[in-house]
């Protein structure tokens, strides 16, 4: 015990029991996300640098900022909060099976010529253009049809980045080679390479908090959101489970992360593959 107070003593700042509470509530209200008492460090280490960045003397005065709904802050506050871990092609067998699923998935859009996927979490890009490689492959001879990824996530900043769609090589050397010299050009930097124009048209970043209202109207036919609703409590991820149901038509599918179940949050879906669901009719 006596180690952990003198960790305390030499903190920059104090983040009191008030205070983390305070940042519980607010994480609750605007994000949705039931934060753990475990998390206090994390949120501290975090938090910290946004109190550094202002000149502020103290987490009272910063939490007053956010609370008082000042846009600004509260935007870096969620950034700061949400969790940013991806890769491309992480989980690989998600993109096996989406490469499998897209003869399926043109012949039953043949008459609309429409074909729609969504990265919801998306954070600096890599699942959402990892999806538009897999889509682009097996769809370039669609000359005519309408085809989309969205790709959204509530942090801003990892937004930035993935509309840059700039990566450094070590980013990409788990990928198959012939991936990176079709799908990415140096920038001049040997270590740095950009994500080529014809994969990133094909991709629309937006922001979106999931507890917030959706602007996007159905259907969409593969959804990914990996790694996402597992940091909600049940009630929201029966919520938002529901609402992306309400997108999808029966047999267009939900793929979540390879820690997330939908049971006892869903019976809209089947389990059809390793956490890969089928929207079924219930």
């Amino acid at each position: 015990m006596a180690g952990a107070a003198d960790s305390a003593l030499l903190r920059e700042y104090e983040l009191s029991d008030d205070d983390f509470q305070r940042i519980r509530r607010l994480v609750r209200e605007r994000l949705g996300i039931a934060l753990a008492q475990s998390k206090r460090e994390l949120v501290y280490g975090r938090l910290s640098r946004r109190l550094r960045a202002l000149k502020m003397r103290d987490f009272a005065s910063y939490l007053k900022c956010v609370e008082d709904r000042n846009g600004d802050e509260l935007q870096h506050f969620c950034n700061a909060i949400t969790t940013n871990l991806t890769s491309f092609f992480r989980e690989s067998h998600h993109f096996d099976f989406l490469a499998r699923l897209m003869p399926a998935l043109e012949r039953r859009n043949a008459n609309c010529r429409r074909l729609r996927f969504w990265s919801a979490g998306c954070s600096t890009g890599e699942e959402a253009y990892s999806i538009a490689m897999v889509v682009q492959q097996h769809t370039c001879h669609l000359r005519d049809w309408n085809i989309r990824v969205l790709a959204t996530d509530i942090d801003t900043n990892v937004l930035a980045h993935a509309r840059r769609g700039h990566y450094h090589a070590d980013r990409l050397e788990k990928m198959d080679p012939e991936r990176v010299r079709r799908w990415f050009e140096s920038t001049g930097d040997e270590r740095q390479f950009v994500v080529r124009e014809e994969l990133r048209q094909l991709v629309s970043f937006k922001t979106l908090n999931l507890i917030d209202s959706w602007p996007m109207k159905g259907p969409i036919d593969v959804i990914f959101c990996r790694n996402v609703v597992i940091y909600f409590d049940r009630e929201i991820q029966r919520q938002i489970v529901a609402r992306m149901a309400s997108l999808q038509r029966i047999d267009d599918h939900l793929i979540v992360g390879h820690s997330e179940s939908l049971l006892h949050v869903s019976k809209q879906y089947r389990l059809v593959g390793d956490t890969i669901h089928r929207r079924i009719d219930a």
